[in-house]
């Protein structure tokens, strides 16, 4: 089998690559990128080969370098700049409708497509869902609207011949993905080595908090697994446990300092109208709706099993942002 990872050098991608390049039942692994994996380690993980391929998704043509792939496995986001959604639009809505449009002249059998759990429409209780639950976005943040629109795209690019496949993840950590989030999330204001317990004896956090998520490398798990079953549909995956505001506070070696949600999105829209934080309220509100995601689809059809535990993964990104942890792809690159 040979497939073909479009968004290869972020978090998730290469989680992915790695896993699929170990895997025996996969014969060729393609990365393809804009920007192309800068060091040895990260061209060749673990050694093992892959080719790799340089496109940019908005403008290039993708059959061109997915045309005799057996899969294909698109991971390719844009999260900033989160002020110009027109340009995130083009790379992560308008860039699977390329993808889409290229297929039908291709040899690809299944797509495999990154969705989120900000996909997911708010539920109004911590009861977990499962992959039925409405996918209209969890607030009016870029990031979930984009989402929530791949999914649409999704439905009508079923048809016979094709084996659609959705992953709809927590919230993604690995070690070597946390300079990136870092970025993403807070911004040059908040250096890495700012991140210790020891600077916020009591993190501020806001009341009723429910936060999931998982590990890259559990995510690539799943990914090998959908392939190998060519299992279509969408798929929750999460660690078991749902982080309370305690929880978060313990694992960063912290108290909790709980706050109204009104007065941290307050301070958050503050610090977005000053260009101090980079992300908008808007997705803060995200955070605070999505709903409680249920694995036992991915259990039962797929066999999968988080192997961490969701503050494994926490403490590994928080380490990882002390640390100024990275990888030899330009998204990943270390802090400096």
């Amino acid at each position: 089998m040979k497939v073909v990872v479009v968004g290869a050098t972020g978090n998730i991608g290469t989680a992915v690559v790695e896993r699929l390049a170990s895997d025996p039942e996969v014969d060729e692994v393609v990365g393809v990128a804009r920007r192309l994996p800068e060091t040895p380690e990260a061209r060749a993980p673990g050694g093992r080969s892959v080719r790799w391929r340089a496109l940019d998704v908005r403008l290039a043509r993708p059959q061109d370098v997915v045309g005799d792939a057996d899969a294909v496995v698109d991971l390719a986001w844009m999260f900033h700049p989160t002020r110009r959604p027109d340009i995130t639009w083009s790379t992560n809505v308008i860039g699977l409708v390329r993808l889409l449009e290229a297929l039908p002249s291709t040899s690809v059998s299944q797509l495999v497509v990154a969705s989120s759990i900000a996909a997911y429409s708010p539920a109004g209780s911590d009861a977990p869902v499962a992959e039925d639950w409405p996918t209209h976005g969890a607030s009016s943040a870029a990031y979930a609207r984009e989402k929530a629109y791949v999914e649409r795209l999704l439905d009508l690019a079923e048809r016979p011949g094709l084996v659609v496949s959705r992953l709809r993840p927590a919230f993604v950590f690995q070690w070597r993905a946390s300079s990136e989030q870092r970025r993403i999330f807070a911004g040059p204001l908040v250096p890495g080595r700012l991140m210790r317990p020891e600077l916020a004896p009591r993190l501020p956090i806001p009341a009723g908090l429910r936060l999931q998520v998982v590990h890259a490398r559990d995510v690539a798990d799943a990914v090998a697994r959908i392939l190998a079953r060519r299992a279509p549909g969408p798929f929750n995956l999460c660690a078991d446990q749902v982080l309370t505001e305690s929880d978060v506070a313990e694992a960063v070696g912290s108290r909790a300092w709980v706050v109204p949600p009104r007065v941290a999105r307050a301070a958050l829209g503050a610090a977005w109208r000053t260009r101090a934080a980079p992300v908008p309220p808007e997705l803060f509100d995200a955070l605070m709706r999505v709903p409680v995601l249920s694995h036992a689809r991915a259990r039962s059809e797929l066999d999968w099993a988080p192997t961490r535990t969701a503050t494994e993964a926490l403490q590994e990104l928080l380490g990882g942002m002390q640390a100024g942890a990275g990888h030899g792809t330009p998204p990943l690159h270390p802090d400096r």
